[in-house]
């Protein structure tokens, strides 16, 4: 920005505008008086407003309610806005006031600048850029649509890929038989695939969670304007908004079924969270499970050697830590104090309105795009590439005294427990002290203490 200053007029009179800055006086108010976080509105949420405000200059212009040129120029600009042509213009902080009218304000300001230049005539931000819209039912609006195409775009591509990514991990070791734990401590065999297998469900069932908000999400406040009532906009605004959203982006965008719901609450951004929340925590089962089975090399578990991508230490050569584990692991606390935020911000819908819209849509944008980067990243640069160690799985199920279990229904439970403890005490293979302290013989012992057939059960696919 330059040092140089126009003066720009609102309701509330003048004041001083950067003469290179497309928005006029509302937003720079608001620059004034919300120096907070130095935080912005997301990329995503700016697209979302471009392409209201597109939509919305077209359903006027059908309606006749819009010159044709005005709506024209208003439609190019506000679709650039949209591609991300203009960010910078967009310096709002995001803890501004409620109902995110500073960022509806400084979209419609930039848009009837853009449009103003290009059409060689006055177009104003409110009479024109907003016509038909409140901020209070644009900003909903655009938490909806940021939320729906950052969700179509980047999450669920991202964990259908790491279900794949998974999924072909696990079929490549379905043959490695490892010992399984509970408590952490070490319980019957488990094949390699079996326990990624688990894994894999888990990223599914994340998916189908997350994928079934998009029904919800696609029901738009437009029109409802001010209270839900619709004051200003014509009957057919929300209908012909959310059909050209669809028809631009491939969403089955539609009008909400209550104006009155859309506007005064975010039960659908909350429910999102929820589940975003969900998928946080079932990635965090699987960082701390990678963690455990890489442990070592030495004094761990060393089941798994991760990719080795940097140096671990600034002071102990030759450490290699399982970094990628770790920032997923982080990204996943993220999103969960995410969800804590907008679980707090949806309970502020006093009367027709929520108040804390923008920290709503910063947070849900933000947990979306950073779940799918981390799944990104836990399949191609941890899960992918990591090997078995199968000289230390092979030992570790030598010595396992919890395989006497599959002795439980031949000689007792109580029985098999002094095995398992003698075994225990004198760090012996359970196979020895079976034979020493049964009269079951080498062949019997075999064939019922062998890891591998002892993991031919579960789920019935």
């Amino acid at each position: 920005m330059t040092t140089e200053f126009r003066r720009e007029r609102d309701s509330m009179g003048e004041l001083d505008v950067p003469a290179d800055a497309r928005w006029g006086a509302q937003t720079q108010r608001a620059i004034d008086n919300f120096q907070i976080s130095g935080l912005t509105m997301p990329r995503a949420f700016i697209r979302a407003l471009g392409l209201i405000k597109w939509a919305s200059a077209s359903a006027n212009a059908e309606l006749s309610l819009l010159e044709p040129s005005i709506a024209r120029a208003i439609q190019d600009a506000a679709l650039a806005v949209a591609n991300g042509d203009h960010d910078s213009q967009f310096p709002v902080d995001v803890f501004q006031t409620g109902s995110g009218t500073s960022s509806n304000m400084n979209a419609n300001e930039v848009i009837a600048s853009l449009a103003a230049k290009a059409a060689s005539t006055g177009v104003h931000p409110n009479d024109h850029v907003n016509m038909g819209q409140s901020s209070n039912d644009v900003v909903p609006s655009a938490i909806h649509v940021s939320a729906a195409l950052t969700l179509t775009e980047t999450l669920l591509p991202a964990l259908e890929h790491l279900a794949v990514t998974i999924e072909r991990k696990a079929a490549l070791l379905d043959g490695v038989v490892k010992t399984g734990r509970t408590h952490l401590m070490d319980a019957m065999p488990i094949r390699f695939g079996q326990e990624l297998t688990g894994w894999a469900t888990q990223i599914r069932a994340s998916h189908y969670r997350v994928a079934g908000t998009l029904q919800r999400l696609s029901g738009l406040a437009l029109g409802g304007t001010a209270v839900g009532t619709g004051i200003n906009a014509d009957p057919e605004l929300g209908l012909r908004c959310a059909a050209a959203l669809a028809s631009r982006t491939g969403i089955a965008f539609r009008p909400a079924d209550s104006y009155f719901e859309a506007l005064s609450s975010q039960d659908t951004a909350v429910e999102l969270s929820g589940q975003l929340k969900t998928t946080a925590v079932s990635l965090m089962k699987i960082c701390n499970d990678l963690r455990w089975m890489n442990s070592g090399p030495q004094t761990g578990l060393a089941e798994i050697s991760l990719p080795a991508l940097q140096p671990g230490s600034s002071i102990m050569p030759g450490k290699v830590n399982p970094v990628i584990p770790e920032a997923v692991a982080m990204v996943c606390a993220q999103v969960i104090g995410n969800d804590a935020t907008i679980s707090v911000a949806g309970q502020s819908g006093n009367f027709q309105l929520n108040v804390m819209l923008p920290v709503v849509a910063f947070n849900l944008l933000q947990s979306i795009e950073l779940l799918a980067s981390g799944a990104r990243a836990l399949a191609d640069k941890a899960i992918d590439g990591f090997t078995v160690n199968e000289q230390q799985l092979a030992r570790a199920l030598e010595r396992n005294p919890i395989l006497v279990t599959a002795l439980n229904p031949i000689i007792g439970y109580e029985r098999a427990a002094e095995i398992a403890k003698t075994a225990y005490q004198n760090d012996e293979p359970i196979r020895v002290v079976a034979a020493r302290m049964t009269d079951l013989s080498e062949a019997e012992l075999e064939r019922l203490l062998d890891p591998a057939a002892s993991t031919h059960g579960g789920c019935p696919r």
